[in-house]
């Protein structure tokens, strides 16, 4: 019996958790997530990290695709990435409900 490949979609889906997976990041999204437009302003004043350690977290999850940055010097705007977040939220909401059995091993 051949093995299964893994397919795109699970790939995505791992490449999402994997950006979701540290607690700044979740942060970064949860402040994102309640603005009504793009945050403008240093979000290491808010977060408990240093501004070289934010920027890093903030590459990740732009890398992936849940947030995009625009630079309009001295400003950077910060936005969820509407398309990819309903994508990630579609993939989750997925996996968590597909467990068929009810009764533990």
């Amino acid at each position: 019996m051949a093995k299964e490949k893994l397919t795109k979609e699970q790939e995505q889906l791992a490449r999402f958790a994997k950006a979701m997976g540290h607690p700044i990041r979740v942060a970064i999204l949860q402040m994102l997530a309640k603005q009504t437009c793009c945050y403008h302003g240093d979000m290491s004043e808010i977060l408990p990290i240093a501004k070289s350690t934010l920027s890093q977290h903030l590459n990740e999850l732009k890398d992936v695709g849940l947030i995009q940055g625009t630079i309009i010097l001295p400003t950077v705007k910060y936005c969820i990435n509407l398309k990819n977040w309903a994508l990630a939220k579609k993939m989750f909401e997925t996996l968590l409900t597909e467990v068929k059995n009810e009764e533990c091993c």
